[in-house]
């Protein structure tokens, strides 16, 4: 059964803006702009004003609506990114030949050097407007942050698939670089 309308609303804080323009959302704040479409979704995303953006559903089956929490949350995470950004920390975890990781090119490239003991050396890319750095607190510790968490934890897992084993018994051979921590760029006052 459908129902006839469905709506949401998101909360927007004083120093961030967002526009919407038939469904390609626009967020500005401190940290930079985040654009994403929505166009392939059928709902209805209004700004009614500067602190309120509505997301609607019209005659929507249960999938529909479920989708319009998604687009809720996706605009949610962009405030979030403007507003924090996003930062995931990866450890290298090795039993013998110890990973070396090295940034190149601005902090964009990682380059996994002998990983296995092999010679052979990874580089991974990483999404645009994302850095990666190693920790100077933590040894084996590589810092990924940005404003996007799709763009974050995407190249978060790039590195990470850079480093399957091949021909192995996964449950025994455990090398490789994981994501140890989730968190913001800026921390919250406690």
């Amino acid at each position: 059964m459908r129902q006839i309308v469905v709506n949401q609303l998101v909360k927007v804080p004083e120093e961030v803006k967002v526009s919407a323009k038939s469904r390609r959302v626009t967020v500005r704040g401190p940290r930079g702009v985040l654009r994403k479409a929505f166009r392939h979704m059928a709902i209805d995303i209004q700004v009614i004003d500067k602190s309120t953006v509505k997301v609607e559903k019209w005659f929507g089956t249960k999938k529909e609506i479920a989708a319009v929490r998604t687009v809720c949350s996706h605009i949610e995470n962009m405030i979030k990114g403007v507003t924090k950004g996003f930062q995931y920390k990866m450890r290298s975890v090795y039993a013998h030949f110890p990973i070396n990781c090295v940034t190149t090119d601005k902090n964009s490239v990682v380059e996994v050097r002998n990983f296995l003991g092999e010679k052979y050396t990874r580089k991974v890319k990483m999404s645009k407007g994302v850095t990666v750095e190693n920790s100077s607190k933590q040894k084996d510790e590589l810092i990924i942050e940005g404003n996007s968490i799709e763009a974050v934890s995407r190249s978060a897992a790039l590195v990470q698939q850079s480093t399957t084993v091949k021909r192995k018994d996964i449950r025994k051979f455990l090398d490789g670089l994981y994501v140890s921590e989730k968190t913001t760029v800026e921390v919250e006052p406690e």
